[in-house]
């Protein structure tokens, strides 16, 4: 639950931070309540640009208490961007999509808590970072099935996963 709650208030994020060079037509849509913000510091009379701040700056503070408003900064969103590795969700990248090619993540690293085979005989693994993988080949298994192992989930071809439990050779994954 408590993951839900933090993905939803990432996907609500306000950029504070602009982008230099990025086109204004590519970039996420600025909330008013921060516009209002950079519409201050054009006002030149000093009394006028204080009221004006002092008002925004309520707004922007009331919105943020009340949770119609989420500001992040970048540690939280490569900690979502991890969280989410693996998942296709196509409205989220345009909410990350500032420095998209130098921050994601091709791979993840993590242990196992636990594996099993279901009744089809495909493999369900339990990751210590809370993510649980299904097997979607049909080669067998082999490894140690043991809590605490290293476990290493990448990116492969064609939008697929791999994912490799201590020494055993990679096994086809879907994120479940």
């Amino acid at each position: 639950m408590r993951t839900t709650l933090t993905l939803i208030g990432v996907c609500a994020a306000v950029f504070l931070l602009p982008e230099p060079g990025r086109a204004q037509d590519s970039a996420p849509q600025r909330s008013a309540l921060l516009a209002e913000v950079a519409r201050c510091r054009t006002i030149t009379t000093d009394a006028e640009r204080l009221t004006c701040f002092d008002r925004a700056a309520g707004a922007l503070d009331a919105a943020e208490r009340q949770g119609e408003v989420v500001v992040v900064d970048r540690g939280q969103i490569r900690e979502a961007r991890r969280q989410l590795f693996g998942f296709e969700m196509p409205a989220l990248p345009s909410m990350f999509a500032r420095d998209e090619a130098k921050e994601r993540i091709d791979a993840v690293e993590t242990t196992l808590l636990s594996a099993g085979q279901g009744l089809d005989g495909k493999w369900l693994f339990r990751l210590a970072d809370g993510s649980e993988w299904r097997q979607i080949d049909s080669d067998p298994v082999r490894f140690q099935n043991r809590a605490g192992m290293d476990v290493r989930v990448r990116r492969a071809a064609l939008g697929s996963y791999q994912l490799t439990a201590g020494r055993s050779r990679a096994v086809r994954v879907r994120r479940q």
